[in-house]
């Protein structure tokens, strides 16, 4: 069984007192009266009601500077005040609400205004309550599993490292020439393992971003040349695609160039993934309104406008026309976070059969 509400009462009027006692009280709240600032400043401290009712006009200390107090402690700064005053002006209502109140009852008070009011924001109060508890387990959740998948990448990462050297080592000591199905299966492997080395590094990534632990080194970059220092990284992996560049020299940004770098190593990585045989991918800058937008263009299957947004979220997968799946979701989701770790934005735009273009923008 619920306990009863307890409702602290302030007015120096002890016919009012009494009067909004036997209301409360009748209807099964637990009451407790007090005639003034003072002593209810000191019966809220000893003991947080779960909503007050004051008055205005009290000798002592007025209902304002009352509220004030209320609202300064850390403990009380959630109670419900409901003001209750013969004051009917408007600037005192609105001063009641300026100073923490959440709501103005004139006198002469009718029983039933009383108890609708008092009722409602009590299940207001209980409300949020309830749903910062719920957001605090959330949050415990969350932090748990965090540390989970922290832990638990941070261990794979040496084995993983072990496994690469242990390949190469293995392609530069075989002696003699491996056959052709030799040769797909050691590269398959080689591929495996590199893309689990780029899922810990993006969750690593993630996880610092996220906590605002990766500090920016910023320094100033042509655009341009980071865009061919990034290619040229990726030459080896690029298929034989072919990647057109449209960046007049001299756009510089303020930033973090080797982030920055990993940001466009993702986009283009996404783009040469998905296009067809005979497809291409453009690489644009331009510059409005202060910014410079760089924009990354392929001729793919798309993606369809509802997966948009979801595309930039933790462990956020797409599949669309052509079976286009970006992956854990874990690279797009570092580009996101990278981008507005330098106070710029990132998008795509894209039409199913249509390719797709994602962009990102930097404050010049």
């Amino acid at each position: 069984m619920n306990e009863p509400a307890d409702i602290l009462i302030v007015d120096d009027t002890p016919a009012n007192l009494h009067l909004l006692s036997e209301i409360l009280k009748t209807n099964g709240y637990k009451v407790r009266p007090v005639t003034g600032g003072a002593p209810a400043l000191l019966a809220a401290t000893s003991k947080s009601p779960d909503l007050i009712l004051l008055d205005i006009n009290m000798p002592d200390m007025n209902g304002f500077e009352v509220c004030e107090r209320l609202k300064a402690d850390c403990k009380l700064k959630e109670v419900p005040v409901l003001f209750i005053s013969a004051n009917g002006a408007t600037k005192d209502k609105v001063k009641a609400f300026n100073c923490g109140g959440v709501d103005y009852i004139t006198k002469p008070f009718q029983s039933e205004e009383v108890l609708a009011r008092v009722k409602t924001h009590l299940q207001i109060q209980r409300q949020q309550r309830h749903l910062q508890e719920s957001y605090d387990k959330l949050r415990e959740l969350e932090s748990l599993r965090d540390n989970l998948v922290h832990m638990i990448i941070h261990d794979m990462s040496t084995p993983i490292s072990v496994i690469n050297i242990s390949l190469s080592m293995l392609g530069d000591f075989s002696g003699s020439k491996p056959n052709k199905s030799s040769a797909v299966v050691f590269q398959a492997a080689s591929n495996s393992v590199q893309q689990l080395q780029d899922m810990v590094s993006h969750l690593l990534a993630v996880s610092r971003l996220e906590a605002g632990e990766m500090p920016l080194d910023k320094i100033e970059c042509q655009l341009d040349q980071l865009i061919n220092t990034t290619i040229q990284q990726r030459a080896f992996s690029n298929g034989g695609h072919a990647i057109n560049v449209e960046a007049p020299t001299g756009i510089k940004v303020f930033c973090d160039q080797n982030i920055i770098q990993r940001v466009l190593g993702n986009l283009l990585g996404n783009a040469l993934k998905f296009i067809p045989e005979m497809g291409e991918v453009k690489i644009a800058v331009s510059t409005c309104n202060g910014k410079a937008r760089v924009c990354v263009t392929d001729n793919g299957p798309g993606i369809p406008a509802e997966s948009h947004l979801r595309i930039f979220e933790k462990f956020g997968q797409v599949k669309s026309t052509g079976h286009r799946n970006l992956g854990t979701g874990l690279g797009l989701a570092f580009c996101r976070l990278a981008v507005e770790a330098h106070g710029g934005q990132i998008g795509v735009g894209s039409e199913p059969g249509k390719g797709s273009t994602f962009w990102f923008e930097l404050p010049l």
